[in-house]
C-alpha cells in the first residue's frame, strides 16, 4: 500500500490526518473531557503535541505499523476525531484506538468508524486479532466495542499511569480490554 487508504461509510470519510487538520486537533483534543477519557492525550494539548502526533502517524504509515485515520463527516471536510490501528507485526495483531470531538458524541459515529477500521484490519491488513481497551471511567467507549461484536477479555487494575502536570499528579488507571479475532470477525 503506497498511498494512504481512504475508507467510506454511510456518513463518514476516514482518511489521512494532514497538517491542515492541526487547528481542529488543537480545538477538539484540547478539550479536557477528551484527555480524561483517553489513555495518552495530555491536557493541556499544545501545538507541539499535535505536530508530534502527526509526525508519529506519518512515520507509522511509512513503517506499516500504525494506520491512523482522521474521522470526517461526508458533508464536511473538517477533522472531528481520529481512529486507527497500532500494529504488532510480530504477532499479527493490532490495538484499536480512537477519540471523537465532544460535539459529536452519542451519534454512533465512533461505532460506525470502528466497524470500518475492523474490516480494514481483517480484510486488507490480514490481521489475526484486534484488541481495544478503555478506561473503566469511559463506558461509552466500551459500548462502541460491544456494538461492533468485540468480546470482553479482561480487566487490568491500575494498569497504566495517566500523566499529570507533575509526578505527584500522576494517577493509575484501570482498563477493560476487548478483542476480536479473525474467526470471530468472519462469523459476524
Amino acid at each position: 500500500m503506497e498511498q494512504f487508504p481512504t475508507l467510506r461509510t454511510e456518513r463518514l470519510v476516514l482518511d489521512q490526518v494532514k497538517t491542515s487538520d492541526i487547528p481542529n486537533i488543537l480545538t477538539y483534543a484540547g478539550n479536557i473531557k477528551i484527555a480524561e477519557n483517553t489513555r495518552s492525550i495530555p491536557h493541556p494539548y499544545l501545538e507541539e503535541n499535535a505536530i508530534a502526533w502527526l509526525q508519529m502517524t506519518n512515520s507509522g504509515f511509512k513503517e506499516k505499523d500504525n494506520y491512523m485515520f482522521g474521522i470526517r463527516l461526508k458533508d464536511s471536510p473538517g477533522l472531528i476525531g481520529a481512529i486507527g490501528l497500532d500494529i504488532n507485526k510480530e504477532n499479527n495483531r493490532a490495538e484499536l484506538g480512537y477519540w471523537l470531538a465532544e460535539d459529536f458524541w452519542n451519534q454512533g459515529i465512533t461505532t460506525e468508524a470502528a466497524k470500518a477500521i475492523l474490516a480494514f484490519g481483517f480484510d486488507k491488513l490480514k490481521l489475526n486479532k484486534i484488541i481495544a481497551v478503555y478506561l473503566t471511567t469511559n463506558e461509552a467507549s466500551g459500548r462502541v466495542m460491544v456494538k461492533n461484536g468485540m468480546v470482553k477479555e479482561g480487566v487490568f487494575k491500575d494498569h497504566d499511569i495517566k500523566r499529570g502536570h507533575t509526578i505527584e499528579d500522576n494517577t493509575y488507571v484501570s482498563l477493560i480490554q476487548y478483542r476480536m479475532t479473525k474467526s470471530e470477525y468472519k462469523s459476524l
